[in-house]
């Protein structure tokens, strides 16, 4: 599975190279897929799947007035429109170095169990500027 990750360099590949290698066997209790190519800067869980991409622009519709959901010192910034249970989110981490987004499909809601489930991961990959709150 392609998961579309950016073309990093530097401290910014380093880092996320990382947070891959550090990320868990299951997320929301789907298990871990191949991607292609192994070297991505991402990862992916279950079928439909929950994909993670490490390196990603600053979201579209984040402020200095938005708000943030913390989960296990974790930010994550998800647009208000993905509040709906309904929809798929594209959750991203808010005060770290590099952005990461985790794209969870609305069969895998609530988004908390994911978030909890790489949070780990992020805090220890990724150096963090900026508590979100």
């Amino acid at each position: 599975m392609d998961v579309g990750s950016p073309v990093l360099e530097g401290a910014d590949a380093e880092a996320c190279a990382d947070l891959v290698a550090a990320l868990p066997d299951a997320v929301s209790d789907q298990p871990r897929r191949q991607v292609d190519p192994e070297d991505e800067y991402g990862a992916a869980w279950g079928d439909p799947a929950i994909v993670l991409r490490c390196g990603v622009p600053r979201p579209d519709g984040f402020d200095r007035f938005s708000t943030c959901q913390e989960a296990n010192g974790v930010g994550w910034f998800v647009p208000e429109e993905q509040f709906d249970q309904g929809v798929d989110v594209l959750m991203t981490t808010i005060g770290f170095e590099q952005n990461v987004e985790v794209l969870l499909p609305a069969s895998y809601r609530p988004p908390a169990a994911a978030m909890v489930d790489v949070a780990a991961a992020i805090k220890d990959s990724i150096r963090e500027v900026k508590p979100c709150v």
